[in-house]
């Protein structure tokens, strides 16, 4: 969940609104009957996005806490990622200001009082330009502190910096917002010598489109000459960034959702993550990365337990959604992870995807349910949902800095209307939602208990029958099916993309049969997601008749 926008009642939604118009959640709308509710939707963990405190435009000066430059944060409520202090928590989400950080402590023992687990981001890349600690330990000098900034690198300097230089806010930044109302906003930032952006941008001046808010850590990759590496002696950057994380385990928080973790070295990953890991030994790392040829590195080297499976299944998902790509590329990639599929975290909306109901994506939630089966029962790999993908929010609206891109916004205060709908004002309960989204709702909520709860599902053999299937001639590529099986259990999944109902057969050829202990002759095929009732399997054979975008799971038995 955007942990901001989650408990957000108010419906104004004015576009660049503030946090007095617009709303904001707080960590205690966070309830005991929110996380119960979410506990029987399917749930295990809960990744509260924007916990740490980021630069925002909320002005909290009485509080102690530095008002934030407008020329350098994006939209009003700021980004999740222009980290400000990584030992506090965002003030906006706290009802008592002064008392945030245990307001935080009690949203983590809540949320472990039912039966969930706390995950939260770990931004280890980049921070926001004006970053400064005012809650660190007295002995932790602050990033940057002792830096020597008349060198473009160093490897005892936090950051790389850009000497002779001063920073430019993008011209077109100024441009940007419905007034001149913003406090600070004057096209003006006073960053001399101007430091290296967060997405590796070495230039004084970055665009509006780049993380032009934040500046990189240097952890010892001197990318002024050919990225040589400073590993030893063990780099500033990477001592100050394992007691962060050591700080938040403190806290009692389950695990670290790790943005752009392949912006930073493995070996620091390597280094860092055992060590974590002695405070917590259950205490799980997830790497956000989009190069499938480092997938390994940052599993077997870097200790990571599970990586985005985004560019692979996700995008051949969303393609297969609307017709553009065919359903025999799957077990393409789930043989290119062989030995690593179950550290694969599925999913098919988060706070950077555009949402499956919008325009930009599927428009109708429902035909996103083969891809949704896939995702949850595909291997032994988790699967993760986005607040109000389970009653079909669009991400629609104006909001700010993102304007209209079928996505809910990050950088700004909203409130998300369907989502809304389920919260029905703190009952969490669902009760304005319509018929159609209650019934998407309990859906999710069948698949999901389905993944955690199934043998098969949660530690068996998956064995593809898609390819067999459409080299046969028996389906088309908009068909998808495998077994998933253990001794004890087999399982028949079938997915189909399918715009219209048609009739289908499936063979399970005798090998596989033989292969997951089934027995010759006729078999019970009974349906336990997507359809109740029992159907034959003869001759090897099962004949279905599958509605549009159809997504079924039967138990085989002899």
């Amino acid at each position: 969940m955007m942990t901001r926008l989650f408990g957000n009642q108010k419906q104004t939604n004015k576009t660049y609104g503030t946090i007095e118009e617009n709303g904001v959640g707080k960590f205690d709308d966070v309830t005991d009957k929110a996380l119960q509710s979410l506990k029987e939707l399917g749930i295990t963990h809960v990744w509260y996005t924007g916990v740490i405190e980021h630069a925002v435009l909320t002005d909290y000066t009485a509080f102690g806490i530095p008002l934030d430059d407008a020329d350098v944060v994006k939209g009003r409520a700021g980004s999740p990622y222009a980290i400000k202090d990584y030992y506090d928590v965002n003030p906006d989400l706290a009802k008592n200001v002064e008392q945030r950080m245990g307001e935080f402590e009690s949203l983590v023992n809540r949320t472990h009082s039912n039966d969930l687990k706390v995950i939260i981001d770990f931004v280890p890349n980049h921070v926001a330009r004006a970053y400064r600690s005012d809650k660190k330990p007295p002995e932790v000098k602050d990033l940057g502190e002792g830096d020597d900034n008349t060198k473009a690198f160093l490897v005892s300097n936090n950051f790389y910096y850009l000497p002779g230089e001063s920073f430019q806010v993008p011209a077109d930044y100024n441009s940007l917002g419905p007034d001149n109302s913003f406090p600070t906003k004057d096209g003006k930032f006073d960053e001399t010598p101007a430091k290296v952006t967060g997405n590796n941008q070495f230039t004084a001046s970055p665009g509006v489109n780049e993380w032009f808010e934040t500046v990189k850590l240097n952890y010892g990759v001197d990318v002024v000459n050919n990225n040589a590496t400073h590993f030893d002696p063990i780099p500033d950057t990477w001592i100050k960034m394992r007691d962060i994380l050591k700080y938040w385990v403190e806290k009692d928080v389950d695990g670290f959702r790790c943005d752009m973790a392949e912006m930073v070295p493995v070996e620091f990953w390597h280094w860092a993550i055992p060590q974590v890991k002695q405070g917590n030994k259950d205490v799980i790392f997830i790497a956000e990365i989009y190069n499938p040829s480092a997938y390994r590195d940052y599993i077997v080297e870097g200790g990571f337990d599970f990586l985005y499976d985004k560019v692979q299944l996700y995008d051949t998902l969303r393609l297969l959604v609307n017709g553009k790509s065919a359903t025999t590329d799957i077990p393409k990639i789930q043989a290119s992870l062989d030995g690593i599929n179950s550290k694969m975290l599925h999913f098919l909306e988060n706070h950077d995807e555009q949402r499956i109901a919008s325009p930009n994506f599927a428009s109708d939630p429902w035909k996103a349910i083969p891809a949704m089966l896939i995702s949850a029962v595909v291997d032994r790999g988790p699967v993760m949902i986005y607040f109000g993908q389970e009653v079909g929010e669009p991400g629609a609206g104006v909001e700010g800095f993102q304007g209209d891109d079928g996505r809910t916004t990050i950088f700004d205060y909203w409130g998300v209307p369907e989502h809304q709908k389920w919260m029905n004002g703190g009952l969490f309960d669902g009760g304005q939602l319509s018929d159609d989204q209650k019934k998407l709702r309990d859906t999710y909520s069948k698949l999901l208990n389905l993944a955690q709860s199934n043998e098969a599902v949660a530690s068996g053999e998956t064995i593809d029958l898609t390819q067999h299937n459409v080299s046969q001639g028996n389906v088309n590529a908009s068909i998808y099916s495998c077994l998933r099986s253990t001794p004890n259990e087999v399982i028949l999944v079938v997915a189909g993309f399918n715009p219209d109902e048609r009739s289908v057969v499936l063979e399970i050829p005798q090998t596989e049969m033989d292969r997951v202990g089934l027995p010759s002759g006729d078999l019970n095929a009974r349906a336990i997601f997507g359809r109740n009732g029992v159907q034959k399997i003869v001759d090897n054979k099962l004949n279905i008749n599958l509605p549009p975008y159809g997504a079924i799971v039967f138990k085989l038995e002899g």
